[in-house]
């Protein structure tokens, strides 16, 4: 596995996360319990493609509010992939997800309204949140 990898990719999309809103990151200290891999996907895999869908949803959301950022969030997407050397059926769980969430907020906005400039500001929390919690957890493993 490469956790190594996957934990630089995380802090780096946390830092992106963080730029691009604007948006100091905060410290979140937690106790958690130990995740325990099943099979040969990484403890973190659930993480991923809940990042996974964000990345969708800013894709979309982003453009449509007028960030100007063009392709940033489909290739911190491809970067995720790549960095996870998956097989191919886990890398389509990923783009799967991408796609989730692009296409489930293509359905209902199509202008940048109040509601989607706050669902891109929680998507970018939880986005931040999920990132610095997979460089916390497992940035150590090697």
């Amino acid at each position: 596995m490469h956790y190594s990898r996957s934990v630089l990719l995380a802090a780096f999309l946390s830092a992106t996360l963080t730029l691009s809103s604007g948006a100091p990151a905060t410290a979140q200290e937690q106790e958690t319990q130990p995740v325990v891999p099943q099979g040969n996907q990484p403890p973190y895999d659930d993480q991923l493609l809940r990042l996974s869908e964000i990345l969708g949803a800013l894709h979309y959301l982003r453009q449509l509010c007028g960030s100007g950022e063009g392709t940033l969030w489909r290739d911190e997407m491809q970067a995720l992939i790549d960095s996870e050397e998956a097989e191919a059926p886990r890398r389509a769980r990923f783009i799967d997800r991408f796609n989730r969430g692009y296409e489930g907020f293509e359905a209902v906005y199509r202008t940048c309204t109040p509601a989607a400039a706050l669902a891109v500001d929680r998507y970018m929390n939880e986005g931040r949140r999920i990132a610095r919690e997979i460089v916390a957890r497992y940035g150590r493993q090697e």
